[in-house]
Order: C-alpha cells, then sequence, then structure tokens
C-alpha cells in the first residue's frame, strides 16, 4: 500500500521544546509561590495538552487554580514560543524529502492549536503542512482516535495509507485505535516502553524516510 499521509506529532518528534516549556511552567509556578521544576521533571507532564501538565504541576483538582495557572503557562509560552525550542537534527530534511515525494503532511499534537501553529511559523516549517490540529481542535485528543480519522477524512485517504508518527504511547494508541500505522521517535519524551505497540521504530528523524519508504512495500 502507497503512503499517502504522514501525521506528526509535534513536541519531542519534530521539536525539541522542552526547556521552553520548562521556562513557561517555572513562571507559571513563580505565580503561586512555588518551587521551580527541573526539565527532566516537565518532560514526565508532557503530553496530554497544558491543561493537565498545570494541573500535574500545581499537584491541585482546583478549577480556579487550574485555569489561573493554564493561563499564565499559555500567555508566557506564547510570547517564548521558540526562544529555546528547535527543530531535531534532520526533520526539517525529512519534510522536504515528503514534500519532493507528494506526501501529504499533518501535525496532531495535543499543543493547543494556537500555539502549535506558532512554533511551526516561528521555526519557518508550517508551510510544509495542509492540516495543523492541536489539542482543542477536535472534540477529543490523542489516545483518542478521533484527531486522526478526521485527519484522514480530510486527506481522503484510507487509515492504511497513513501513518503516525510521534514519540509517546498517546500517538501509538491514537494510530492503533485508527487504524494507522505508527513510528515511534526513541528519541523524544516519552519512554521507550511507550513505544511498544509502535509498529517500526525510529532512533533519528533521518530513519523516518526509509521506514516509511520500506512500509509502502510491506
Amino acid at each position: 500500500m502507497t503512503i499517502a499521509a504522514v501525521l506528526f506529532d509535534l513536541d519531542g518528534t519534530l521539536v525539541d521544546s522542552l526547556d521552553d516549556l520548562t521556562d513557561a511552567v517555572n513562571h507559571m509556578l513563580a505565580g503561586f509561590g512555588r518551587h521551580r521544576l527541573e526539565p527532566v521533571q516537565v518532560r514526565q507532564l508532557v503530553g496530554k495538552g497544558a491543561r493537565n501538565l498545570v494541573q500535574r504541576a500545581l499537584a491541585t483538582d482546583s478549577p480556579g487554580e487550574i485555569d489561573r495557572g493554564l493561563t499564565a503557562f499559555t500567555e508566557f509560552n506564547a510570547l517564548h514560543i521558540a526562544d529555546k525550542s528547535r527543530l531535531y537534527p534532520g526533520a526539517r530534511d525529512l519534510l522536504q524529502q515528503l514534500a519532493a515525494d507528494g506526501i501529504r503532511m499533518a501535525v496532531i499534537s495535543n499543543k493547543q492549536e494556537a500555539l502549535s501553529r506558532l512554533i511551526l511559523k516561528t521555526l519557518e516549517v508550517d508551510a510544509f503542512f495542509d492540516i495543523i490540529a492541536g489539542g482543542d481542535t477536535f472534540a477529543e485528543m490523542k489516545p483518542s482516535p478521533l484527531p486522526l480519522a478526521r485527519v484522514v477524512e480530510k486527506f481522503g485517504c484510507s487509515p492504511a495509507e497513513a501513518v503516525m508518527v510521534g514519540d509517546s504511547i498517546n500517538d501509538i494508541q491514537a494510530g492503533n485505535r485508527a487504524g494507522v500505522s505508527t513510528i515511534g521517535c526513541r528519541w523524544g519524551y516519552g519512554g521507550s516502553e511507550e513505544l511498544h505497540g509502535a509498529d517500526f521504530q525510529a532512533t533519528s528523524p533521518a530513519d523516518i524516510f526509509s521506514i516509511i519508504t520500506r512500509a509502502a512495500i510491506l
């Protein structure tokens, strides 16, 4: 089956944004008089959207505190979206290769859509993607298969013609539930155990094109 569409996760897959996310979390925590977190701690909070990240960073179930924290986090992150964030080595080359082969691309992130668009534009890769979806674009976010199913429908291809590329269990579960092949990124924020259910695993962005080419003939 020919691969017609590649669906990418964002943070930990295409972009190493951990330092900027850590700065935004610590800015938010400072407003509550809380202690700073280290990047290794923030890394464990990433993957299920900003609200979940803020709730876990604050260790609170108070809707008011979560709302206040989310506002502080989001506003700071938007102002400093790519102070330190960078594309992973080889990511831009991969996007260029896929585009040259006529493969359509989308980003499906659990980061808010506006912030996803902003970081991709700031890093000058937004034009590669026909669709950019965030955790607030659809009624559900990954690991629900709904975002993937909607994007595949918009592309007009079958799930068998699409591949989900991501670094966490949310990406792999969403792909498996949507009937989409999955590539687990071993350089990202998710632990290696999160990628056990992936159809393929990549050790660098440079691996992904060859995996997609091989998958197309399996």
